[in-house]
């Protein structure tokens, strides 16, 4: 199932075998079983940020400064410690069109505030960048190598998506949602809607449906629009609480392809063709 909420709506085992090693088994057994309690984690959650040209200078810190935030709050690190194992696997990256993207925080894990803080101020040191196109099949092909390439295990696999805009590069991003949802990844959406749409952005009026019908997915899935500058900061800190507590969001349900998508999820490559002809 899929959820759509507004900005207030809430905020292995390892055995070890053998016939005549009994005793040594035994003897070792506690310490296998800390290496596999070492590596898993309730979440593995991915942050994808969008830094597409779309996207002012304004916008990119403001962004930034939310998830360093959101990070660190007393909210964030109170849903932290609501799961099994009290911690979750985290890691960063900013993308723009199919072939860019770049990870700020490499998977990183957070069980406290000493943790948090540390992936607070990497998140903030590395300098603001800006690049074209916006594909978000890129992104969520990417988060998908980071899953595979991932030392820590979680019980949950979450994609964060924030954008401003529908994908224009790269594969229809409806093609890799569905290969994500296959391998039981959920992905939720953060669209950012805080400027009317123009000609020369490609924004659309009506992003929330889009990420919606294209792009978010998975049991429990959900969007977080941002429709005012001032609710960014909030907007970002009760997605992430949502993600971590695996809490379950106020509003309507909306049954995975109960029905056709209101926004066409190509909307984003035509409007490129017809305004640039390529």
């Amino acid at each position: 199932m899929r959820w759509c909420v507004s900005i207030g709506a809430a905020l292995a085992a390892v055995m070890l075998v053998g016939g005549d090693v009994a005793g040594v088994a035994a003897l070792n057994a506690p310490r296998f079983a800390q290496r596999a309690a070492d590596t898993e984690v309730d979440v593995e959650l991915i942050l994808a940020v969008d830094v597409s040209y779309s996207m002012d200078l304004e916008e990119l810190a403001i962004q930034r400064e939310g998830y360093a935030q959101a990070i660190i709050s007393s909210d964030f690190l109170q849903a932290l410690k609501s799961g099994p194992q009290g911690k979750i696997a985290i890691t960063y990256f900013e993308w723009a069109s199919a072939n860019d993207q770049k990870v700020i925080i490499p998977w990183r894990i957070v069980d406290g505030p000493e943790t948090a803080d540390a992936v607070a101020a990497e998140i903030m040191k590395a300098p603001l960048r800006r690049a074209s196109r916006t594909s978000i099949s890129g992104a969520i092909n990417f988060s998908m190598e980071l899953f595979a390439d991932n030392p820590y295990k979680g019980f949950r696999r979450v994609i964060d998506v924030s954008g401003d805009g529908p994908n224009n590069n790269g594969e229809p991003v409806a093609i890799a949602r569905d290969a994500a949802l296959a391998k039981g990844v959920i992905i939720n959406g953060l669209p950012i809607m805080v400027k009317a749409a123009t000609y020369a952005t490609m924004d659309i009026d009506n992003l929330d449906i889009y990420f919606e019908d294209c792009v978010i997915g998975g049991p429990g899935s959900f969007v977080v629009p941002i429709k005012e500058r001032a609710k960014f900061k909030e907007a970002i800190r009760t997605k992430l609480i949502l993600e971590v507590a695996n809490l379950q969001p106020n509003g309507a349900i909306i049954p995975v392809q109960a029905r056709k998508s209101r926004v066409p999820c190509s909307i984003g490559e035509q409007l490129w063709r017809e305004r640039w002809g390529r």
